[in-house]
């Protein structure tokens, strides 16, 4: 029985992995692979390898454990950063761990365990895509705000920046938006070294810190 790994992310802390999972799990089932291990994050797409612990933690499983696939539901999964993504894949395919994706039931290696030049093709045309429409959206929200700005010098009254006076972010939200944050630093972890894993900043770790 082949050993599988599943990678799952989701971009917020609002969002699960259900569905991600539910689509793999009963992939798996169907092809007869067994999941050894189940690697998942809240965290963009867009971030650097070595920002992403889910990335990270799931390269050094590879490296010291016997996996012959690695599968998610789609290419966005691996990462929106073409280069950071692409990195991704050369390193699974150095040890000849095969990634499979669902939603194009498409597979980085040929049954002789070489590169599938074909799947490496489709996979960088899909992420260009990717990272363009991330591009696209963040072009959309910043025109957006532009206009609300522009809006908001006619009427201030009704056009209002910034959060309620008063507000507070409940302590359960926080425990949940930064959930690993919050498992680096119960590990002794330094707040920079955290910040340089998550990509949070320090006064945020300082802020959650008190929630240990």
């Amino acid at each position: 029985m082949e050993k599988i790994c599943c990678l799952l992310r989701v971009s917020t802390s609002e969002q699960d992995y259900t569905y991600q999972y539910n689509t793999l799990k009963e992939l798996c089932e169907r092809k007869g692979w067994e999941i050894v291990k189940v690697f998942a994050n809240k965290v963009s797409g867009a971030k650097k390898n070595e920002e992403r612990q889910e990335i990270v933690e799931l390269i050094d499983y590879v490296k010291n454990n016997h996996v012959d696939r690695v599968v998610a539901t789609e290419i966005s999964r691996i990462g929106r950063n073409t280069l950071e993504a692409l990195k991704t894949i050369e390193v699974l395919t150095e040890h000849k761990v095969n990634l499979f994706l669902a939603n194009y039931n498409i597979e980085t290696l040929l049954p002789n365990g070489e590169e599938n030049p074909i799947s490496r093709l489709i996979l960088t045309v899909c992420l260009e895509i990717s990272s363009y429409e991330r591009n696209l959206l963040k072009y959309r929200m910043l025109e957006g705000y532009k206009e609300y700005l522009k809006r908001r010098k006619e009427n201030k009254e009704q056009y209002k920046l910034g959060k309620p006076l008063g507000y507070k972010k409940p302590e359960e939200e926080y425990r949940q938006q930064y959930s690993k944050e919050l498992s680096l630093l119960r590990k002794g972890i330094s707040l920079r070294n955290v910040q340089q894993l998550t990509g949070t900043s320090v006064g945020t770790l300082r802020k959650i810190k008190q929630y240990i």
